[in-house]
């Protein structure tokens, strides 16, 4: 159980960790410029929080999990990345085709970082998994 947790801490650090980096610096020069009006002015934290725990347990249970079994960071590596690729595209091609004017740039710039940023924090959780070992 420790190792699960520690495991999933190092996971949660390595995503927040780049996510934060990405908001900070893509939040006024992709998102602002292309979203304007369908930002909120304030950020609302308990949603963000639901997504990052729920995403985070999806690492682990469909790109670390199997990585650990496979005993392969690659294995990590690919599954991460397909978790993203599919996670973003769920969110921005739904917004793609259900709202007015969403920019194609968004879900071009949106699914290269959910899936190079979901590949990086799986290959991180399954090393520090398998030093845990």
């Amino acid at each position: 159980m420790r190792s699960l947790i520690i495991t999933y801490v190092a996971t949660a650090l390595a995503f927040l960790g780049c996510d934060a980096v990405w908001l900070s610096v893509m939040a006024s020069r992709l998102y602002r410029p292309h979203l304007g009006d369908l930002l909120q002015a304030d950020f609302a934290p308990a949603p963000a929080l639901a997504f990052y725990a729920i995403y985070i347990a999806g690492i682990m249970v469909f790109a670390i999990d199997p990585a650990r079994a496979a005993g392969s960071w690659g294995t990590a590596a690919w599954r991460g990345a397909f978790l993203g690729l599919v996670a973003y595209a769920t969110y921005d091609l739904t917004n793609q085709a259900t709202l007015r004017n969403w920019p194609l740039t968004i879900t071009l710039a949106d699914l290269c970082w959910g899936t190079v940023l979901t590949a990086l924090a799986a290959t991180v959780g399954f090393i520090v998994a398998r030093w845990m070992a």
